[in-house]
């Protein structure tokens, strides 16, 4: 049984890998912003958990500290919280830039950096972040967003290369377009701009993968528990997206 904390765990993906560890004997933290979604998280989880209702961008030390005092030192960490924008790039505001670099990016690296040290120290650790397939690959509108994405994969690849002897793995997991709330603020936002219906815009982002289906939750979770339990598989974006980019 290890200690892990999933960041970004009231809904969708991030309530998904929650259950999944849960499921698989672990001890696990859940902290996103509203309570209530993260005590529904919790009634769906098997084993033991803790609750910390917390903004990630402002209170990591904290939500790390409450983890500690309960369960001991994070050994599994979830980097999951995160947030989408679209936008021309020409009308990108300042404070939309910042936004996605605070919640997709400082985010996930400060819960980085704070776990990184207990895990040496304990010779074992895993991180998992969930990154996109806009890690990876551009695409029009959502340049913030991708920035921010293809940031955090570069801090997952540099610290796995740094952490490579230590017993610690650090992994991003980058789907596609998954069936979450996210997904479902991006269908409202297309259908707004171009006139389409939101089953219309929902089979758009379906089609961008060459199965021509949403990812679901479960199978993004499924890649966070290989990563967690494979410790030879460290420095990976592993694609889960239908087919959408090869490697």
């Amino acid at each position: 049984m290890s200690t892990c904390l999933v960041t970004g765990a009231g809904r969708g993906i991030g309530r998904a890998v929650a259950v999944a560890l849960s499921a698989a004997g672990h001890r696990v933290a859940l902290t996103a912003r509203n309570a209530g979604e993260l005590a529904e998280t919790a009634a769906l989880c098997s084993g033991e958990t803790l609750v910390v209702p917390a903004d990630i961008t402002t209170a990591v030390d904290e939500v790390f500290g409450k983890v500690e005092a309960a369960f001991g030192p994070v050994e599994i960490l979830v980097a999951n919280a995160g947030g989408a924008s679209s936008a021309p790039i020409a009308r990108i505001t300042d404070d939309e830039w910042q936004a996605m670099l605070d919640l997709n990016l400082t985010a996930p690296f400060r819960c980085v950096r704070r776990a990184v040290p207990g895990m040496v120290a304990a010779g074992h650790g895993r991180i998992v972040v969930i990154a996109s397939v806009a890690s990876k690959v551009g695409e029009p509108y959502i340049a913030a967003y991708t920035a921010a994405k293809h940031g955090v994969l570069g801090l997952v690849r540099s610290a796995a290369a740094e952490l490579a002897r230590t017993g610690v793995t650090v992994n991003a997991v980058c789907p596609g377009y998954v069936d979450t709330p996210m997904t479902e603020q991006s269908v409202a936002g297309i259908a707004e701009k171009t006139g389409r219906t939101a089953e219309e815009a929902r089979q758009l982002l379906a089609r961008k993968q060459p199965t021509g289906k949403l990812i679901t939750v479960d199978e993004v979770a499924a890649a966070v528990l290989y990563c967690v339990g494979n410790g030879a598989v460290t420095g990976q974006g592993l694609n889960v997206d239908g087919g959408a980019l090869q490697s």
